[in-house]
């Protein structure tokens, strides 16, 4: 059930929001530069590099709690397959 092609689609519409949401952020945190790039701010630069850097056990709760919220929004999906 999880795998069938249907619950995939679904988990992967869920993936391409969240990213989405992820990118948009990003997006209005940087600098347009003229020619249509983005410049990350360093102090955004360095944080997001010691995120990617942490294992999970390690993040602080806020960073934990961030976490979970983006795993609630696969739960419905998950839940609906196990369910049929």
């Amino acid at each position: 059930m999880l795998e069938s092609a249907h619950t995939v689609e679904q988990l992967a519409a869920v993936e391409h929001e969240r990213w989405a949401h992820w990118q948009q952020y990003v997006h209005d945190q940087c600098e347009r530069q003229e020619d249509g790039s983005l410049v990350i701010p360093a102090d955004l630069a360095a944080r997001w590099q010691v995120q990617i850097e942490t294992k999970y056990a390690e993040l602080s709760e806020r960073e934990k709690e961030s976490d979970r919220e983006q795993v609630r929004r696969y739960l419905p999906v998950v839940l609906n397959a196990l369910m049929i």
